[in-house]
Parts: structure tokens; C-alpha cells; sequence
């Protein structure tokens, strides 16, 4: 597989309404496009079009291969991105059992395959709830958590393991909407600093099989929602 990671030039912002006192701009990020890019365009977008120069911010990354809502402080309202950051989220997508891949989801190429034809839906609900509550959770390699000032992810470019702390989060709610094997469509809201990508990794090994991720998105942070957000222009 190729890497899925394209130029951010293939999209582009539609009219924003920008106070330059202080904004916060909510958008449905696009499938391949990265946070950091969206950030550029619009820090791009009120130089050219507004002929501003502010501070600029997002509050929380969410994976290139991931959609849904990412929020930009404008302005004075950078000062709120840890407010933000801190809400519940809420996320919806599929994971693949039977298979894992090195950064648990579509970036990179299969590494690994596994029985999955044992899993029942029995199984697979009962699985979800042991998620529920107040955990500790291992980042995954390919991550920004940082180690001796470094991230996950520049250590497992370099063909380098790393141990990863783990931290506390907390599931709300694990929710199974479609089981369809090697398939699981699932919901879920949960606490800031949850890796998605870490609960499929661990719902795999909880089946006795792998798991990767083939879609997320982030339906909700806080009040802000994937239904109100800014739709980002696709040039393909």
C-alpha cells in the first residue's frame, strides 16, 4: 500500500467569518489532510484575504486519517484552547479485526494477521464494556506523546521502540453498532488524551486476534459538533 498521506494543496478553505479580536473556528477536517495543514491555511487564509497577523491555534490533534471535528483558536481566543481541549469527545468508526498494522491504522501496510472466525458478537459486546470507566492506556508507538523530548512517531520511523508511559483516561460509553465480521462499526465518548487507535490495538488482543482501525471520526468535542463544523474543500 502506498502511504495515503497527500499534499495539502489539495484543499482549500471556503469564506470565513473571522473576528480579529478573537474566533473559534470549528471544522469537519477532511480524510488525509493533516491538523498542522489546516492550521497553515488558515493562518494563510487571514494574511491574504484579511491582511491579519495572529496567534493561531488548534485544540487537539486528530490523525491525518481521521475526519471530523477539529477546532482553530483565532486571536484572543488561543487562551482557550486547554478549556477546550479538556472536553469529553466523542468518536465513531470501524475497526478490522484479524489484522494489525504498525501504527494501527491505514498509514502503514499490514504487518500481522490473525484468526478472527472464533469472535461472536457475544464476545465482541463483552468485550467493549471493559473499557467502560477509569483506565490506563499505552499510547501507541506511532503517536506524538513525547519521550526525552522526541515523539513516538520519530522513533518508530526510525525503526526504533520506544517504551511509552501510560496514562489515565476515562470511556463514557462503548458503544457496538455494527458487527459484521472481520468487521465492528463502534461509538464511543471518552475523556481528552484517548488514543482510538489504542482501544482497537487492545480490542484485538482482548478477541485473541489484531485489530486496526479503517475509520474514524470525531463527531464531538464538548458542544461542538461535526454537523455544525466548516466543511473544508476538496480539489480531487
Amino acid at each position: 500500500m502506498n502511504n495515503p498521506l497527500v499534499h495539502a494543496a489539495r484543499f482549500y478553505l471556503p469564506p470565513l467569518e473571522i473576528d480579529p479580536e478573537g474566533t473559534v473556528l470549528v471544522f469537519d477536517k477532511p480524510y488525509q489532510c493533516t491538523s498542522f495543514d489546516l492550521v497553515n491555511k488558515v493562518k494563510f487564509y487571514l494574511k491574504k484575504e484579511l491582511k491579519l497577523k495572529v496567534k493561531v491555534g488548534h485544540a487537539g490533534t486528530l490523525d491525518p486519517l481521521a475526519t471530523g471535528v477539529l477546532i482553530i483558536c483565532v486571536g484572543k481566543f488561543t487562551k482557550r484552547i486547554p478549556e477546550i481541549q479538556s472536553q469529553e469527545k466523542e468518536y465513531t468508526g470501524t475497526i478490522k479485526l484479524g489484522a494489525t498494522t504498525p501504527g494501527f491504522d491505514l498509514e502503514k501496510p499490514i504487518d500481522q494477521e490473525f484468526d478472527y472466525l472464533h469472535i461472536t458478537q457475544e464476545m465482541v459486546l463483552k468485550a467493549s464494556k471493559t473499557f467502560l470507566g477509569e483506565t490506563l492506556q499505552v499510547p501507541p508507538q506511532y503517536s506524538a506523546v513525547k519521550v526525552n523530548g522526541k515523539r513516538g512517531y520519530d522513533f518508530a520511523r526510525s525503526g526504533e521502540e520506544v517504551a511509552l508511559a501510560a496514562k489515565t483516561i476515562f470511556i463514557k460509553e462503548f458503544e457496538i453498532t455494527r458487527f459484521e465480521l472481520p468487521e465492528v462499526d463502534f461509538r464511543i465518548v471518552c475523556s481528552k488524551g484517548t488514543y482510538i487507535r489504542a482501544i482497537a490495538r487492545d480490542f484485538g488482543q482482548l478477541l485473541n486476534s489484531g485489530a486496526h482501525l479503517t475509520s474514524l471520526c470525531r463527531t464531538k468535542i464538548g458542544e461542538y459538533r461535526v454537523e455544525d463544523a466548516i466543511v473544508v474543500i476538496d480539489n480531487e
